[in-house]
């Protein structure tokens, strides 16, 4: 691998890397070691890059077409975009890559010997939501969390030196449950955007028509889908807290941070007595630090 350059984020890097701030769970947490949080923060640029490209969030300008060597005509070109980022990732690989947020991975990748089926996956899944709008089974949307959510858990995994089969398989757990719970909180937002990530087996299941999403409020079909698919998560974040217990020191408090951010944000979904479709219920921080608390509490006994 070639030396990196040092290159500086510009206004739209910034601008990526501060919506960090609205995530459940902070991404890199004060308390973790300085190179933890450089790498967790270059992994998280990354991860939202790609999905504000795939969401067409990116700054305006054309800054980052620029730095990906797209032409302006193709500027708003999804696909092209993706195509060109994920030439440019391949490049931090066995290049010099040319996007500033790519370049500041490299350094992350170099140190932690990290590979690049994980961001790849995190690439196939924004072109699949290019293509493919509504989700007929729940095991359909969980391949789809398995490109867009899991490996994000798996490079903090790599990152933290701590990857194992078993660590993985529950981390893959929590990943998709904190994935099904961002899409339980963004209903609305994603019917906007002419995507829905509820399963249609379930709306059938439920009498939920599309119509019914777009209604200001929830009606009683509607909060009964939404709480139906919210147990779902809840499991799966059972099935994942142990994944806490089998680490250690400052590690243990950034996955029982991440675990407790997916359990809180179901307690403001109850809280809003199931009702996503007003506004994205958003979990406080008092009820952040208890389900931390529990959490942990949970893991000392698994010990």
């Amino acid at each position: 691998m070639t030396g990196t350059r040092q290159v500086r984020p510009d206004a739209s890097s910034r601008t990526t890397l501060d919506k960090a701030a609205d995530e459940n769970f902070p991404v890199a947490p004060f308390f973790l070691p300085r190179a933890w949080r450089d790498d967790l923060m270059a992994v998280y640029g990354y991860a939202r890059l790609v999905d504000d490209i795939g969401d067409g969030d990116l700054a305006p300008g054309g800054a980052d077409a620029r730095h990906l060597g797209v032409a302006p005509e193709r500027a708003e070109d999804r696909l092209a975009l993706l195509d060109a980022f994920e030439a440019d990732l391949l490049r931090v690989f066995d290049g010099t890559p040319r996007h500033p947020l790519l370049c500041a991975l490299q350094p992350t990748v170099r140190r932690c010997g990290l590979t690049p089926e994980p961001f790849l996956g995190l690439i196939a899944a924004n072109r699949q939501d290019q293509l493919v709008r509504r989700y007929e089974t729940y095991d359909d949307l969980l391949a789809y969390c398995e490109l867009s959510a899991n490996p994000v858990g798996r490079l903090v995994l790599g990152i933290t030196g701590t990857t194992t089969p078993e660590r993985v398989r529950r981390s893959d757990a929590v990943c998709t449950a904190l994935q099904i719970v961002e899409h339980l909180q963004d209903v609305a937002e994603d019917l906007g955007r002419d995507r829905i990530y509820l399963p249609a087996e379930d709306m059938k299941r439920f009498h939920v028509t599309e119509d019914d999403l777009a209604r200001p409020t929830g009606n009683a079909s509607v909060r009964a889908l939404i709480a139906f698919e919210a147990d779902r998560a809840r499991a799966l974040l059972g099935d994942g807290t142990p994944l806490v217990a089998s680490v250690r020191g400052r590690l243990r408090l950034l996955l029982a941070g991440f675990t407790a951010g997916g359990l809180a944000a179901l307690d403001a979904i109850a809280a809003a007595g199931f009702d996503v479709l007003p506004k994205p219920p958003k979990p406080t921080k008092p009820s952040l630090m208890r389900e931390a608390g529990t959490v942990l509490l949970r893991a000392r006994r698994e010990r």
